[in-house]
């Protein structure tokens, strides 16, 4: 006899939220929204780029490749590190390419954690790190930034001290942050890589907006400071510097003896990145430090376009300092909570973005705040302003 089931999903995924993001996209083309929520360009990538992949598919680079990358981009790859970060590392034992920065992450996590593992995460944070906390039968711990009155994201230190425990096994460093633009300091990290020396725990790095960053702001990785590089996992991609969001591209860095595990989680979860990608992504890692100092200035330009924008339809956004995220309240517009705020933003307005719940594990932290894209052209930008006007009517 048929032993039935209460459900034919696992019990793991039942806990997963679904992505509010993806689906703030998918209303947007719905209803023809402006994508103002999910973080990808509407301008094209370059062309330079464009070209390199298109020859290596002429070139028949159309098999696997090596399942932790192909050998040139892993050493484009620790010499772009060496070259900016003076970080020594060896592509073939402490590099491997993934599926995105997305995949890099669960890949570290399921190379790292354990069952009954902590692991800390700065709130608000990107929303995939909860189910991969799910996947690896790990514990969430998290330690609040909040805005100030200068519009600065901090952390209390003490806050982040008493997360630390016996228990935990990493903290999850995003910097540039998602969703706040918080760039953090050289002194808040080396206060994260204190303690992860002095209770022996693993930092993992999110720094896929690692060119993105305004006002002087630096990024640091905390891979660079004393003591860090034997217990880092550094994570990037080329998804948002080089406005490929959809090729899927990035990698992680790490210590060879954390690297075996990295890779034998990516190796079964994907074998490979598409490999004609990796050979376009070697002239990517190649384009030099003018390509670069351009990205910036044209992403200052959007920040300043949307952050007026925004002001002058009634919200309070919080100026960020890297990535291309604003977070705003909109509490002066509307007593209306954030899901229902951002639905009857993109249906009756025209204008996407994203509720702040899924940053949040505290629904009482989101109630009043969205958070919007500006990766877009200004045109782009324009019509969107014009279409939030409508919120003043």
């Amino acid at each position: 006899m048929a032993v039935a089931h209460a459900t034919r999903t696992s019990i793991r995924t039942q806990h997963f939220p679904e992505s509010v993001i993806r689906e703030m996209t998918r209303i947007a083309l719905d209803v023809g929204a402006i994508n103002l929520s999910q973080g990808y360009p509407d301008f094209a990538a370059p062309q330079s780029i464009k070209e390199a992949a298109m020859r290596a598919i002429q070139e028949d680079w159309n098999q696997y490749s090596v399942t932790w990358g192909l050998r040139a981009l892993r050493e484009a790859i620790a010499e772009h590190y060496r070259r900016r970060y003076e970080m020594d590392v060896d592509p073939e034992r402490e590099v491997v390419v993934c599926c995105g920065a997305t995949e890099s992450m669960l890949a570290a996590m399921l190379g790292v954690i354990n069952p009954g593992d902590e692991v800390i995460i700065f709130e608000p944070y990107y929303e995939s790190y909860i189910p991969n906390c799910f996947i690896t039968e790990s514990m969430p711990r998290f330690v609040s930034l909040r805005p100030t009155a200068d519009g600065q994201w901090v952390f209390d230190p003490a806050e982040l001290r008493r997360a630390f425990n016996e228990r935990t096994k990493a903290i999850i460093i995003n910097t540039p942050h998602n969703p706040t633009g918080k760039v953090f300091t050289r002194e808040e990290l080396q206060v994260i890589a204190d303690l992860c020396i002095a209770h022996d725990v693993i930092a993992i790095t999110d720094e896929i907006y690692e060119f993105i960053t305004y006002d002087g702001a630096r990024h640091i990785p905390i891979a660079t400071l004393p003591g860090m590089a034997e217990r880092t996992i550094t994570i990037s991609g080329m998804s948002k510097t080089f406005s490929v969001t959809g090729w899927r591209l990035g990698y992680a860095v790490a210590p060879a003896d954390l690297m075996i595990g990295i890779r034998k989680a990516h190796d079964f979860m994907s074998a490979c990145a598409a490999t004609p990608l990796q050979v376009a992504a070697i002239t990517m890692m190649n384009l030099g430090d003018a390509y670069y100092q351009q990205l910036r200035t044209e992403y200052a330009q959007r920040r300043a376009f949307a952050l007026e924008m925004l002001r002058e339809t009634g919200f309070k956004p919080v100026e960020p300092q890297g990535a291309y995220y604003i977070m705003a309240d909109f509490s002066a517009i509307s007593t209306e909570d954030d899901m229902t705020f951002g639905l009857r933003m993109a249906k009756q307005i025209g204008v996407a973005c994203v509720p702040g719940s899924p940053f949040f594990s505290r629904p009482e932290s989101s109630r009043n705040v969205v958070r919007f894209a500006f990766c877009k052209k200004l045109e782009t930008l324009a019509q969107a302003r014009e279409r939030l006007r409508r919120l003043r009517s």
